[in-house]
């Protein structure tokens, strides 16, 4: 059967779908519009499956805070360039990922897909649309009964922080200022942990050793390396530990310290809980 323009305009506007793509679909599905966006559809699959091995370390970072900073999501989307990132219908994507890890709590891309399977079949046509690489690779969530959340996504979006605070009895709108402090300092100092008893055996030891193995070549007597070790151990500590840093915006002072002060200050018991990290092309953890 003939295919009219009108046809193929109309499954351009259903799909995105290039003018020659609608047209072959169309012939392919008789003119049915519906065989046709599934032909669009399987297609987007098969360049799925050809972009599998491209590496896609650009696109967006995105936060969504309820009203009353209980609960939050963050989620990282990444393509394979960032024209593509900046495309209406990627960003329009994003905002939809992190709309629905929001309001399906999801803590993982797998919670993710499975409270809304519909969402995995849209990153997969816009593949299609696109033709380039295209994956919801990480989501996060947290919910904070006895605090609040607070977000920062950097300039450009293509790096962002969650940072959950607990016990918060009061002057939550002052601890927001500052938790936004923190989550810039987050994202500026790239820490691995919010505190030194969170940070593996296994990394403190592969440390130590090579602080032991480094104080050696130096030409330091075996009965020292321990206290040297120790020493730069701390130091790794200060560098790698949130509560340990310095503060950016005091350089005089720990993010330690500015929580303890905080305290004093409003006779609270507030501690940083966790942190969530997302910046684009990082291993994923």
């Amino acid at each position: 059967m003939a295919i009219t323009a009108q046809q193929v305009n109309e499954l351009r506007k259903k799909t995105g779908a290039g003018m020659m793509d609608c047209k072959k679909a169309l012939i392919e599905s008789n003119g049915d519009m519906e065989k046709a966006i599934e032909v669009l559809r399987k297609k987007g699959a098969a360049v799925a499956a050809k972009r599998a091995e491209r590496t896609a370390n650009e696109g967006l970072v995105v936060t969504k805070i309820s009203d009353d900073r209980k609960f939050g999501s963050i989620a990282e989307i990444n393509c394979e360039t960032d024209f593509v990132a900046k495309n209406e219908d990627f960003v329009s994507l994003a905002n939809e990922v992190i709309d629905s890890a929001f309001a399906n709590k999801a803590d993982s891309v797998e919670v993710l897909f499975e409270k809304k399977p519909e969402l995995k079949d849209k990153v997969t046509e816009l593949l299609g649309k696109i033709g380039e690489k295209i994956e919801v690779s990480r989501v996060a969530s947290e919910n904070a009964e006895n605090g609040i959340l607070v977000d920062y996504i950097h300039m450009g979006s293509k790096l962002g922080v969650l940072i959950k605070f607990e016990n918060v009895t009061g002057a939550e709108d002052d601890l927001y200022k500052l938790g936004k402090d923190f989550a810039m300092q987050v994202a500026a100092m790239n820490p691995i942990s919010v505190y030194r008893e969170e940070i593996s055996k296994e990394t403190i030891e592969k440390e130590i050793e090579i602080y032991k193995e480094l104080a050696r070549k130096e030409g330091k007597p075996d009965n020292i390396l321990d206290k040297i070790a120790t020493g730069k151990l701390n130091k790794f500590y200060q560098e790698n530990c949130l509560s340990e840093q310095t503060f950016i915006k005091d350089n005089s002072k720990s993010v330690g310290d500015m929580i303890k002060e905080f305290n004093t200050t409003h006779s609270s018991d507030v501690k940083i809980s966790l942190f969530h990290r997302f910046h684009l092309g990082d291993e994923k953890k």
